[in-house]
């Protein structure tokens, strides 16, 4: 039952990087309204390096699975 946990685990890793990409995201928009320009630009800047990574995580376990899926075909 634990590694069952643990894989559970692993695989939501990635989406907590994409729940602080958008937290930052809503600041960077917050703020960027209420005229904090260099809070607003920090925040932004976080969001997208955030993203970014989430963004290659998801492709390389993307091609992972798909070669995954033809190696148990064959």
């Amino acid at each position: 039952m634990p590694c069952k946990r643990r894989a559970a685990a692993d695989h939501l890793k990635g989406f907590v990087m994409l729940k602080w990409a958008l937290i930052f995201a809503v600041i960077s928009l917050v703020a960027g309204v209420l005229g904090f320009t260099g809070i607003a630009a920090g925040a932004a800047g976080i969001a997208k390096i955030l993203f970014g990574i989430f963004l290659v995580i998801f492709l390389v376990l993307l091609v992972l699975g798909i070669t995954g899926v033809n190696a148990l075909r064959k």
